[in-house]
Order: C-alpha cells, then structure tokens, then sequence
C-alpha cells in the first residue's frame, strides 16, 4: 500500500459522474476526502473496522464493520477502491429508499444467496449489539439477538419458510416501521456515511448515540431523504 496514490483516472471520474448523483466537483471532493483516511488511494478491511471503531468507541464495532465492509466491496478481492466507495455510498446518501434497502438487504444477505437466513440476520443482529457496546439497554423483549430477530421472522417471512426473500424484506420495511427500529437500519447508515473523511451524512440520526458523537446534520444540496 505503499507510495502515492495516481490522480483519478478522466474515465473514472466520468463513469462516476454517469451513474452516481454527484457532479464532477464532488467526485473531486469525495476523492479528496478518502485520501486523507486512505493515503494509499484504496481501503483494506483494517482500515475500514479502524474508522467504524473511532465512530462507534462504547462496543465492539470490528465485526459489523466486516459485514458492511463486504458489502461495498463487491468484486470480493479484499481492497475497497475510491469507486466502489462512491458507487455504494451514492445509494446510501441519496438513494431511493428501495436503493437503500435492497443495500441493506446484501448487508444481512451473508452468503449472497438472495435469502436472508435466521443464522445470518442473527449474526448480523449480534454484530450491532456489540457495536452499540453498554451506551443503549435493550428492551427485555429484545434482550438477545435471538430475540430480535425471532420478532423480525414473525413480521417478514410470510410464507414461514425460514427465510426471507428481498421482496419480503422490501414489503416488510416498507409496511411498519417497527422493522426499521429492529433491524437497526438507521446505525447502519449512519455508520457508513461517517466513514472516509464524510463531507455530507444520512439525516438518520442513531438515537443512541450520545449528542457530542452524533455526527453534523446535512444542508443544502444531497440532503439524503428516506
């Protein structure tokens, strides 16, 4: 990872600027930003959990950063380059609400298989527990993963097949909003949106987190709306 990371490629910049909502300039801007966390120009899995955990200091942040981590890398080599950061990142900050579900769908979707499994959604689930540490006390009715996540199959697996499809996870999300709060969609992306030198943030603001962690309101233009 050593040396100077090359300047952004004219084509690249240009494929950005096609297929994400940023101009030119916030290309630019967004680039700049992920220099001053990623020197080397590209992001490994180490620097990512060292990000999530200087932003999430009361827990455990490593392992949801791994889930997430996976997520935005999506030729699996292991490395995040500048583009698959924008390109996911352009979904998250001002997506469409289903763009950012179907992300948060691969996010608990661990193995790829268009399913979510009780065993990864609780894995998943475990993850955040550890990531939100001692700062919130769950409800006794969500005292463990396993319980979260017996409440979210009774809400979204309607067919009772022991996993959800993303069309369930879409219809489920999208008819209460109970399942937002349980899957605890809103620390997902406001985690992301945090990470890499972050000059704009998702309005969805973790209530758990205590008000000096909470990170700077959006202004203006790119003000992600869900």
């Amino acid at each position: 990872m050593g040396g100077k990371p090359a300047k952004l490629r004219s084509e690249v910049i240009d494929e950005l600027v096609r297929t994400t909502p940023f101009t030119e300039q916030e290309v630019h801007e967004w680039y700049h930003g992920f220099l001053k966390d990623c020197p080397a120009g590209q992001l490994t899995i180490d620097d990512f959990q060292r990000i999530y955990t200087t932003f999430f200091p009361y827990g455990d942040a490593k392992p949801f950063a791994r889930y997430v981590f996976r997520a935005f890398d999506k030729n699996g080599d292991g490395i995040m380059e500048f583009r698959e950061f924008l390109t996911t990142l352009s979904i998250i900050s001002r997506g469409k609400l289903e763009e950012k579900l179907k992300w948060a769908f691969s996010v608990y979707d661990l193995d790829g298989d268009g399913f979510i499994s009780r065993g990864e959604m609780t894995d998943v689930i475990k993850s955040i527990y550890l990531l939100l540490g001692s700062v919130v006390k769950m409800p006794e009715s969500d005292a463990t993963p396993e319980q979260r996540t017996n409440r979210v199959f009774e809400l979204m697996d309607k067919d009772r097949d022991y996993r959800i499809s993303l069309e369930e996870f879409l219809e489920g999300v999208q008819a209460d909003p109970d399942v937002l709060q349980l899957l605890k969609l809103d620390t997902m992306t406001l985690g992301v949106s945090a990470t890499t030198g972050s000059h704009e943030h998702n309005n969805n603001v973790d209530p758990v987190m205590p008000p000096q962690q909470q990170p700077p309101q959006p202004t203006g233009k790119g003000a992600a709306t869900t």
